[in-house]
């Protein structure tokens, strides 16, 4: 039997790029999360407050839960996650930002094996 076949787990990789046109309302709404968080210590608080205040994309991160994604979803739930943000150079019309480019990978691999 393959995996697909006995396996009840499934690794979903998503890839977002976001533009953020107002950095302080990102962070704003990161600050009021933290503070909001009961189960934060205070230590921890003071460490998160002030990573998302010397960067939006840690703002960002904070704000963004992978158990959201999935948690509406019937019959799964989530084992695992993990997620990072970073800021990037962006050029939508550079081949390299091709969102189809790991697609035609795949296939052609199973061109080749079939």
């Amino acid at each position: 039997m393959s995996t697909e076949e006995t396996s009840r787990f499934v690794r979903l990789r998503v890839e977002l790029v976001v533009e953020i046109d107002h950095e302080d309302a990102v962070t704003k709404a990161a600050l009021e999360r933290i503070a909001e968080d009961p189960e934060l210590p205070a230590d921890e608080q003071a460490h998160a407050e002030g990573a998302v205040t010397e960067d939006t994309a840690e703002a960002l991160a904070y704000l963004v839960d992978p158990f959201d994604l999935v948690s509406e979803v019937p019959g799964v739930e989530l084992v695992q996650a993990s997620w990072s943000s970073e800021r990037i150079d962006y050029d939508p019309d550079s081949p390299e930002w091709d969102l189809d480019e790991d697609d035609e990978d795949a296939e052609g691999d199973e061109e080749a094996a079939g």
